[in-house]
C-alpha cells in the first residue's frame, strides 16, 4: 500500500511558518545588511551589495512562486496513485526567456559592479585643498602594526584625520602568513601578503571609532586579531602625531609603545597579566628583564620541543620599538608579576 502524499497546502503552511519565526531575527537587520558606511568607497560596495540583493530576491520571489504555482496546478488530486500526470512537452518561447533573463541579470550585475568599481579601488590624489596620509600597514601574527611617515608607530589602533583620504599600504612579512585588513564601516578586504604590497584607502566622513578584524584565517589567534581606526579632527590628529613620535623616542615611551606592543603583540598569546594563554605564562620570566635576551626571543622567534614555536613577533622592530617594550616589561614585572 502506497504511503499518502502530504498536501500541498500543508508545505505552504510549513513555508509560511518559517517566515514568520524567522523575521524576529531579521529585526533591526540582524547582520543581513552591511554596516552603515561612513567612507566614499563604502558608499559604492555598499550600493553594489543592495544592488546585486535586489537581483537574487526577485530571482527567490520568482522561483519560489512559480514552485507553489507548478505544485498547486499539476498536483495528483484524486487520480490513482500508478496514474500518469498530463505530459507537457517544450515550449521555445519559454525556454528563450528563462535562458535571457538570467543572462540580462548578470550582465546588469556586471556592468553596474564595474561602474563603481573605479571610485572602490582608485586612491584619490592628494590635492593643494586637501592632503593624503599614507601609512604602512603591516599584518603580524598576531597583531596589526601602523607606520606613518614621519617615523610614528602604533599597534592595532589606527588614527587618522576626518576628512581626510587615507591610503594603506598593506602587507606582511617574509615569514609571517596570509592576514586580511578590515574595516566594513570604511571600505572592503584587502590581503596582507607576506612580501607582496596591496593598496586601499578610505576617508572617514565624521569623528569615531570603527571597528575590524582581520578577515582571513591566520592562525590559532586568529580571532583575536582586531584593529580599530579612530578618526579625529585634523588638529587633533597632527598634534597626537607630533606628540607619538617624541613620546616612543622619550621617557614615556614605555607607558605608549611599550604598553601598545605588550597588549598587541604579547598579551595576545600569553595573557594580559602574563598568566599564560595558547602560550606560556612568562609573568615570572627572567627574559622579560634581560633587554638583550628579550630582543633576541622578539627577533628571531622560539622553537622548544614539545610546545607550539613563538613567531618572531619583534623581526623588524626598530631599536626604539624594543626599547619601548623591555622598559614597559620591566617596570610591571620587575618586582615578579
Amino acid at each position: 500500500m502506497h504511503r499518502p502524499v502530504r498536501r500541498p497546502l500543508t508545505a505552504v503552511g510549513s513555508a509560511l511558518a518559517l517566515l514568520v519565526t524567522a523575521a524576529p531575527a531579521l529585526a533591526g537587520n540582524g547582520g543581513f545588511a552591511p554596516v552603515s558606511p561612513e567612507s566614499p568607497n563604502a558608499d559604492r560596495i555598499t550600493d553594489a551589495w543592495w544592488f546585486v540583493t535586489g537581483f537574487i530576491l526577485f530571482v527567490f520571489v520568482g522561483v519560489e512562486t512559480l514552485l507553489l504555482v507548478f505544485v498547486l496546478r499539476y498536483r495528483r488530486g484524486r487520480r490513482p496513485v500508478d496514474a500518469e500526470g498530463p505530459q507537457i512537452h517544450g515550449s521555445t518561447r519559454l525556454e528563450s526567456l528563462w535562458t535571457l533573463i538570467p543572462v540580462g541579470i548578470l550582465v546588469a550585475v556586471a556592468a553596474f559592479v564595474f561602474y563603481k568599481l573605479p571610485g572602490i579601488e582608485n586612491v584619490p590624489a592628494a590635492t593643494a585643498a586637501e592632503g593624503r596620509l599614507d601609512v604602512l600597514v603591516t599584518g603580524r601574527q598576531f597583531y596589526w602594526q601602523f607606520t606613518y611617515p614621519n617615523g610614528a608607530v602604533a599597534i592595532n589602533r589606527l588614527r587618522v584625520p576626518v576628512g581626510e583620504p587615507v591610503r594603506l599600504r598593506v602587507t606582511a612579512p617574509d615569514f609571517d602568513v596570509i592576514h586580511s585588513w578590515w574595516i566594513p564601516a570604511l571600505g572592503g578586504k584587502i590581503d596582507a601578503i607576506p612580501g607582496r604590497t596591496n593598496t586601499t584607502w578610505f576617508t572617514a566622513r565624521s569623528p569615531g571609532v570603527f571597528e575590524g578584524r582581520c578577515a582571513e584565517l591566520c592562525g590559532v589567534q586568529h580571532a583575536a586579531m582586531l584593529m580599530t581606526v579612530e578618526a579625529l579632527p585634523r588638529d587633533r590628529f597632527q598634534a597626537w602625531l607630533a606628540s607619538r613620535l617624541a613620546d616612543q623616542q622619550g621617557a614615556r615611551a614605555a607607558q605608549t609603545l611599550g604598553a601598545e606592543e605588550w597588549t598587541g603583540a604579547c598579551a595576545t598569546c600569553h595573557g594580559l597579566g602574563g598568566q599564560g594563554l595558547v602560550g606560556p605564562a612568562i609573568a615570572q620570566s627572567g627574559t622579560l628583564q634581560d633587554e638583550a635576551a628579550l630582543a633576541r626571543v622578539l627577533r628571531n622567534g622560539l622553537s622548544r620541543p614539545g610546545r607550539a614555536p613563538m613567531p618572531p613577533v619583534g623581526r623588524g622592530w626598530t631599536d626604539d620599538q624594543l626599547g619601548a617594550l623591555a622598559s614597559y616589561v620591566r617596570g610591571r614585572f620587575g618586582s615578579g608579576g
